[in-house]
């Protein structure tokens, strides 16, 4: 019996980790195709953990056996750290650094690029990262790399110092986006809150201000993951002056006992974080937050542990992101004293069942009212404070208003009142080109 032909497709992307990722393997998507590339697979590879690492290894070989002849080429921040194993992988064409995975001649290219550390990297950051396919809202990647040094963290030798996009460049970016008929645009970076520092004539706070004034049809900017301690004065004024930027907030924490967060080399103390907190509570009181935070870092006791857990209630958070710490190496944490794995499993186990909690009380507070909400693919959509609503039968790409009357422990629904608004273009959720 004869084999079924293999199905030739043009370019296609396979992206682990970060939002940061997932708008850099669009931009990569397009400048392939744009290239008149054909049959090829890319890899945006994940360095944060061995299992990400693991998990791109086991999907460029499973890539392999279903596109036998198509072009696999692994980039990203794994393929940065540690380029020999993807080389020597036999499935794997050719690797790609992070340094040349946003140049459009390489993706032109069937030869290697010319070998480049990410740590040379210099100017400011010229990336066509914006928008990732079938997403209702556009991703847009204004900054990379950070100049920090955690000691869990390996990914700024993945991603080399801190760099931004200009101004000018991103606020070009935001009105194509806008009248493409998005109606919301996410921020996001590396160490976001860094932005400008390399520009010298704005920050994040001055950049989330010169956007609402640029495009003043958009209805949402959404910030990502930032970091406390690098909260800007205007940041903190626009969030108090500006209803267009959505009052939800992610915080890079990690941890709630000052000796641990010391031993991470974090920049922030407790204090710093429960104040960052209140502080923007005051100006905006219907913020909401969520936080990363790791279970069982090295050498972290029962004490230090309950000081992290009783963070959730002193920052008032409502959405976790739970680690249980996994050792990663190349980094100081992996030679520290560890906690035992099964105190670790434990732990994390406790803060989700925390964050269950947080999220039920949240979810308390919606009960009655009427949120305003961004329909998404697949019945769900998200409120400006990035609550998650179920919109069954609703098409994407529209702002509804709903009395919510229900939670289900994931989510809350109610009744849609009249007066939705569907996207004011086709393409809102289409390809970006």
């Amino acid at each position: 019996m004869s084999q079924p032909r293999e199905m030739v497709r043009a370019v296609e992307v396979a992206s682990f980790g970060c939002r940061l990722n997932l708008v850099e393997s669009e931009a990569m998507r397009r400048a392939a195709e744009c290239a008149g590339r054909e049959n090829l697979v890319i890899v945006n590879t994940c360095a944060v953990t061995g299992e990400a690492v693991r998990q791109a290894r086991q999907t460029i070989r499973r890539i392999r056996r279903e596109r036998p002849s198509a072009e696999i080429v692994v980039t990203g921040c794994a393929a940065e750290i540690d380029p020999w194993q993807f080389s020597q992988m036999p499935e794997v064409s050719r690797v790609l650094g992070n340094a040349h995975k946003s140049d459009a001649a390489a993706w032109a290219s069937l030869q290697p690029a010319p070998p480049q550390s990410i740590m040379d990297a210099a100017g400011p950051l010229h990336i066509p990262a914006e928008g990732v396919e079938d997403h209702t809202r556009a991703f847009l990647a204004v900054q990379t790399g950070c100049d920090h040094r955690c000691t869990f963290c390996i990914i700024p030798f993945a991603r080399g110092p801190s760099r931004s996009s200009p101004a000018e460049a991103i606020l070009a970016s935001v009105r194509r986006l806008t009248d493409q008929g998005f109606r919301e645009i996410v921020l996001t970076g590396v160490d976001l809150t860094s932005y400008g520092q390399d520009l010298g004539d704005i920050r994040l706070g001055g950049l989330v201000k010169a956007i609402l004034k640029a495009a003043p049809d958009l209805e949402r900017l959404r910030l990502s993951s930032i970091d406390c301690i690098e909260a800007d004065a205007d940041l903190f004024a626009a969030f108090a002056e500006e209803p267009r930027l959505a009052p939800h907030l992610h915080l890079s924490l990690q941890a709630g006992d000052d000796m641990i967060l010391k031993r991470m080399k974090r920049r922030h103390l407790r204090a710093d974080a429960v104040r960052l907190c209140a502080d923007l509570k005051r100006l905006r009181p219907d913020i909401v937050f969520g936080a990363d935070l790791i279970a069982g870092f090295p050498t972290e006791t029962d004490a230090m542990f309950e000081n992290t857990a009783r963070l959730i209630e002193d920052c008032g958070l409502a959405y976790l992101h739970v680690f249980p710490f996994s050792p990663r190496p190349g980094t100081p944490a992996a030679k520290m004293p560890a906690v035992a794995p099964a105190l670790v499993k434990q732990r994390a186990g406790r803060l989700r069942l925390a964050g269950e909690t947080a999220l039920a009380r949240h979810h308390a507070t919606k009960i009655g009212a009427t949120v305003r909400v961004l329909t998404e693919r697949g019945g769900f959509g998200r409120a400006a404070d990035f609550t998650l609503v179920k919109t069954e039968g609703a098409a994407p790409a529209q702002m509804l208003d709903i009395r919510i009357a229900r939670d289900d422990g994931k989510s809350v629904s109610g009744a849609v009142l009249p007066g939705g608004r569907p996207a004011r273009a086709e393409g809102a959720f289409a390809a970006l080109v």
